[in-house]
C-alpha cells in the first residue's frame, strides 16, 4: 500500500475559495507513520519555522503556535496557495519496518535514495489552470538532479508566461548549515535566530 500525501485532497488546489496569486510548493507530508501530527502543511512547527516566517514576512505576528484555521485564513487573505511536488509513494509499504521508518524521517535526501515510484503532482498543469497566480515558490533548492529533473518544467513554463519563480532556502530545521556559515563569515551581521536568518533569506527572494 502506498504511502499517500496527508493532505492529499488539498494538491489540486480545489478546495481554494479564492483566486491565488502566489504558489508556494513543498516536497512531501506522509500520512504516515502515526507520529506525523501535522495538521496541515508544514504542520511539524517543532522542528519547522514556516508558519513564523511566512507571517512576518507579510508585516503579521507570527502563526508558529496558531493551527489549520488560523493558517487557512492567512493564505486566504493574502491570495496564497500551497502544494507539494509529491502526492504518493507508491512503492512505500506500510507494513515495513524500514520504510515506515525511513518515511517518518522526513527526509527529502531518504525519500530519493530509497524510493523509486513516485506520483507527482503536475505544476505546471496548477499554473495553467489557475492563471492569477504570478509568483511561484519552491521550498528547497535544486541541486540535485531528482530536484531538478521535476522542477525545471515549471522554471521553463513561468519563464514563457511571465510567472515570477524563486527557489527559498527551507524553512526546515536543516537551514542551520546555512545559518551557521552565515555567523561565521560575517561577525559583524551575526542572526542569533535561525527563523530570523529564514526571514532575511525569503526577504531577498520575495516579490515585494
Amino acid at each position: 500500500m502506498p504511502c499517500n500525501h496527508k493532505f492529499k485532497s488539498y494538491l489540486a488546489l480545489s478546495k481554494l475559495n479564492f483566486e491565488p496569486t502566489t504558489l508556494i510548493v513543498g516536497t512531501f507530508n506522509p500520512e504516515w507513520p502515526d507520529t506525523n501530527t501535522a495538521e496541515w502543511f508544514y504542520g511539524r512547527t517543532a522542528s519547522n519555522n514556516f508558519w513564523d516566517v511566512l507571517p512576518r514576512l507579510y508585516g503579521s505576528s507570527t502563526l508558529i503556535n496558531a493551527g489549520p484555521t488560523e493558517w487557512k485564513q492567512f493564505c486566504s487573505d493574502n491570495k496564497i496557495a500551497i502544494t507539494d511536488l509529491i502526492s504518493a509513494v507508491d512503492d512505500a509499504d506500510a507494513s515495513n519496518k524500514e520504510h515506515r521508518k525511513i518515511i517518518g524521517g522526513y527526509s527529502d535526501q531518504a525519500l530519493v535514495f530509497n524510493f523509486d515510484d513516485f506520483d507527482y503532482v503536475n505544476i505546471v498543469q496548477l499554473l495553467k489552470l489557475n492563471p492569477t497566480i504570478k509568483n511561484v515558490y519552491l521550498t528547497r533548492g535544486i541541486s540535485e538532479a531528482f530536484w531538478r529533473h521535476i522542477w525545471n518544467p515549471v522554471i521553463h513554463y513561468c519563464s514563457q508566461n511571465g510567472i515570477r519563480e524563486r527557489r527559498l532556502l527551507t524553512p526546515s530545521g536543516n537551514a542551520f548549515y546555512q545559518h551557521g556559515a552565515h555567523n561565521n563569515d560575517h561577525p559583524e551581521d551575526v542572526i542569533p535566530l535561525l527563523e530570523d536568518y529564514i526571514l532575511r533569506r525569503w526577504q531577498q527572494e520575495w516579490h515585494f
